[in-house]
């Protein structure tokens, strides 16, 4: 009853403020805005790439937040305070639609939305306020956004999703609508990885729109010969990403005399991530979703190699498009039914690791380096005849 009587009152306030909303966009429309692109306002990295990725190619970018995860704090315009009433005050003012829709030409959002996404009725109305705004949006995936798991054909996913995230399900309305939304209303719609399984329409496919800045994530050291061979994984969703079965694998190992240890990371920022990858021998990704994500890229970049369950349906949809070559991917590909004789075979041959290692470096470099990325940007802004490249 309590949380019934909240959101109604939230109800009521998103109405008394859908004037001001509807106003401020027309206002918006007539408005020169300062800059070309703006990334927001979730806090997520592959933001603070993207916006390095446009900037190469010479677009004005920034990228704004109304929050902030442990992660990283590498956000250009944080609308946050220390104080959480006034960071509550910031929600529910709707201070990030309003923001971007006086300052970007352009917005690169998520399915979950733009400065509205956390509304609870207004968010019917954003991409027609963003158009009246005289703002284009492009529309992209990451994951929790667009998994309306009726759509999944893996039902092992199915099965871990409700493991790890049990409240899951209740958002599958909300998440059908809004992909069914921003694929219809958008400027332009990006897809990729596994999330081709919960799409519709898409403008553009990629492999994924991952980018990473590699002079920053550069290889360094060489294969540990002596010693433990070690395993990083970082499981922010114990079954989804399969640790389990990673678990049982390496003991299964130990207990026949192979010296290989399994190392587990949760909840650190990026910086010291980084440093665990390069203390590694191999990288452990996961086992369930069938792609690789922002973890295995930023393995790749360093040089290690990267155990990883990969759908051939999948691999074979972006050979046929045209996106990979046959036998490209550099991922020590395993499932489940084999991962212990995989991992056997490289802590047998450690000296294999360097060359996976090496592969896995310059298959980066060609699809998920700022300028590859950078490049896709590029031309889907083309496409929508921004005008502000500086």
């Amino acid at each position: 009853m309590v949380r019934l009587l909240k959101n109604l009152i939230l109800v009521l306030w998103e109405m008394f403020l859908l004037p001001f909303v509807f106003f401020a966009a027309l206002l918006a429309r007539f408005t020169p805005k300062p800059i070309g692109i703006g990334l927001g306002p979730e806090p997520l990295i592959n933001n603070v790439y993207h916006a390095k990725a446009l900037r190469s190619k010479g677009w004005q970018a920034e990228t704004f937040v109304d929050s902030l995860y442990f992660i990283t704090n590498e956000f250009d315009v944080k609308l946050i305070s220390s104080n959480k009433l006034i960071s509550r005050a910031i929600r529910l003012s709707f201070l990030p639609y309003f923001f971007s829709i006086f300052r970007y030409k352009v917005i690169y959002i998520y399915f979950n939305g733009g400065g509205l996404y956390a509304a609870r009725v207004l968010w019917v109305l954003e991409p027609f306020l963003y158009r009246l705004a005289g703002v284009k949006v492009v529309v992209m995936p990451y994951g929790g956004d667009v998994q309306d798991m009726q759509k999944s054909g893996e039902l092992y996913f199915k099965h871990v999703v409700d493991q790890d995230y049990p409240k899951h399900f209740r958002r599958r309305m909300m998440i059908r609508c809004k992909v069914w939304m921003w694929s219809l209303y958008a400027d332009h719609v990006i897809s990729g990885c596994d999330w081709v399984d919960y799409m519709q329409h898409w403008d553009t496919l990629c492999i994924s729109h991952f980018s990473i800045d590699l002079d920053r994530w550069a290889p360094g050291g060489e294969v540990n010969t002596t010693g433990p061979v070690r395993i990083l994984h970082a499981p922010n969703h114990k079954n989804i990403k399969g640790t389990h079965f990673f678990k049982i694998a390496v003991e299964r190992l130990k207990n026949m005399g192979h010296d290989v240890e399994l190392v587990m990371v949760q909840g650190v920022p990026n910086a010291e991530l980084k440093r665990m990858i390069s203390d590694c021998d191999i990288v452990a990704d996961q086992l369930v979703i069938g792609w690789y994500a922002m973890f295995a890229i930023e393995a790749m970049a360093l040089g290690k190699p990267v155990l990883c369950y990969v759908r051939d349906d999948l691999e074979e949809l972006y050979i046929r498009a045209g996106l990979l070559e046959r036998d490209e991917l550099p991922l020590i590909k395993c499932s489940p039914k084999d991962l212990d004789q995989i991992i056997e075979k490289l802590v047998v041959d450690r000296l294999e690791l360097r060359a996976i290692g090496a592969r896995g470096r310059l298959y980066v470099e060609k699809h998920h380096s700022l300028d590859a990325i950078g490049t896709m940007f590029n031309a889907i802004n083309e496409k929508l005849e921004v005008r502000g490249n500086v």
